[in-house]
C-alpha cells in the first residue's frame, strides 16, 4: 500500500476504534484532511482515496492552490486565524470558515456572503487552553459571540471549534475538549451541529470526548515541509 493511501486507513482504523469507545458509529465523524504545504498534486491523490474535506490555514496559500483544485467535488474549510480584511477572499474560496473569534469578523464575513450571494457555514472558534498564542474567544464568551453570529445574514452558524493544550499532556487535552463539549451542548440544537476538535496527536481523545469533526494534517500527509 502506497503511504499516503495507508496513512489514510489507519487514519480511519483509528477513528472507528475511538467513536466505537464512545458510543457512537463512525460514520457520524467527520474528516478534515489539513492540506497546509500540501501541493495540489498530492491534494487529489488523497481526494481520489476517499477524503472528501480539506482545511487550509491561509488564504495566502489557498488563493493559488484551490483554483487548479476548482473542478473536485470537495467541502473547503478555513481553520487558521482569520483578518478581517480578508474576508471576502475567504468568502470566494472556502465553505466553512471555523475560525469566527469576534463578532466584526463575522459581521465582515455576512457582508461579504451577502455581496456575493452566498451561505457560509461557520463555526466559533474557543480559546479552550486559555493560551495567549492561540486565537479564539474566551470560553465564558463564546455562547454570547454565537448567539450574535447566528442571525447574521449570510452565515449559518453550525457549532464551535477548539484547539487543546499543544505541550499539554493527555489529561490536559481531555479536560479541554471535555470542557469544549459542555458549551457546545448549551447551544440551541440547530446551532448543535458540529463539533471541531482534535487534531493529530490527539484526535482519539477528542473523539472519546464527543468530537464530530477531527482536523487531521501530519497523520495524512506526514511531515510538513519547512522553507529552506
Amino acid at each position: 500500500m502506497e503511504p499516503l493511501a495507508e496513512n489514510i486507513y489507519r487514519i480511519r482504523e483509528r477513528i472507528q476504534a475511538a467513536v466505537r469507545r464512545s458510543g457512537r458509529q463512525p460514520e457520524a465523524i467527520r474528516l478534515v484532511a489539513v492540506t497546509k504545504t500540501v501541493d495540489a498534486e498530492r491534494i487529489r491523490a488523497a481526494v481520489a482515496l476517499g477524503v472528501s474535506e480539506i482545511g487550509e490555514n491561509y488564504v495566502q496559500e489557498a488563493a493559488w492552490k484551490l483554483p487548479v483544485l476548482a473542478d473536485l467535488s470537495i467541502t473547503r474549510h478555513f481553520i487558521g486565524h482569520l483578518q478581517r480584511n480578508k474576508a471576502r477572499r475567504a468568502v470566494e474560496w472556502f465553505d466553512v470558515v471555523q475560525s469566527i473569534d469576534s463578532l466584526p469578523l463575522a459581521e465582515s464575513l455576512s457582508r461579504q456572503a451577502v455581496a456575493l450571494e452566498r451561505e457560509l457555514e461557520v463555526l466559533v472558534e474557543v480559546n479552550v487552553a486559555g493560551e495567549a498564542t492561540k486565537s479564539g474567544v474566551a470560553p465564558e464568551e463564546a455562547l454570547a459571540l454565537a448567539e450574535r453570529v447566528a442571525p447574521l445574514p449570510g452565515l449559518k452558524l453550525t457549532g464551535l471549534m477548539g484547539i487543546a493544550p499543544l505541550a499539554g499532556d493527555a489529561e490536559e487535552a481531555r479536560r479541554a475538549f471535555r470542557s469544549l463539549r459542555q458549551l457546545f451542548d448549551q447551544l440551541p440544537s440547530s446551532h448543535r451541529q458540529v463539533l471541531s476538535m482534535g487534531m493529530t496527536g490527539d484526535f482519539e481523545i477528542a473523539l472519546e470526548e464527543g468530537s464530530t469533526m477531527v482536523r487531521i494534517g501530519t497523520g495524512i500527509f506526514g511531515l510538513r515541509r519547512t522553507p529552506a
